[in-house]
């Protein structure tokens, strides 16, 4: 079983432009599982190029984890009527298994600390994914079919402000 990293010696940070390439090369790494388990090499994701991936950097804030000075996981996400969107949680298929999706993912919702939600997506036969995401208090919110071998599933989990935190 893999073991975890320790804390400190991982770092996420704010991605750099200069980090696009390596950020495409991890996302073709790990999305070949998911490709695997749909029987699907035309994933989105696996085709996505460097030109799509300067766009969104223009319009989504991406976060990487580092870790010995190797980008090992990224995230991206934006705002939109007061919901954050988060995609691409991504993890070297090397480094899986080690709270580092956990740590993306908590690292995307403080940075996002007025939204209302946090919603996301992964295909059905996800399961590690869905695991995830359910562990961390996310909830289906609703299906769909893309094709006969691929239907997404959406989840949703509530911004609950700490103490003392008022909402209005």
């Amino acid at each position: 079983m893999p073991t975890a990293l320790h804390p400190e010696s991982r770092t996420i940070r704010a991605a750099h432009e200069s980090d696009l390439e390596r950020i495409l090369a991890l996302q073709k790494d790990a999305y070949r599982s998911e490709a695997e388990i749909y029987g699907d090499w035309n994933l989105p994701p696996l085709r996505q190029t460097l030109e799509d991936l300067r766009d969104e950097y223009k319009r989504m804030l991406f976060l990487v984890i580092e870790s010995k000075g190797a980008l090992i996981g990224s995230i991206r996400a934006f705002a939109q009527g007061g919901i954050c969107l988060v995609g691409k949680l991504i993890v070297s298929p090397r480094h899986q298994n080690r709270g580092l999706g956990t740590a993306l993912l908590r690292e995307v919702e403080s940075r996002f600390p007025d939204a209302k939600a946090y919603e996301l997506f992964t295909g059905a036969r996800s399961a590690k994914n869905l695991h995830l995401y359910r562990k961390l208090g996310y909830s289906v919110v609703r299906r769909q079919d893309v094709s006969p071998s691929l239907t997404l599933v959406f989840l949703r989990k509530p911004n609950r402000p700490g103490p003392g935190v008022h909402t209005g």
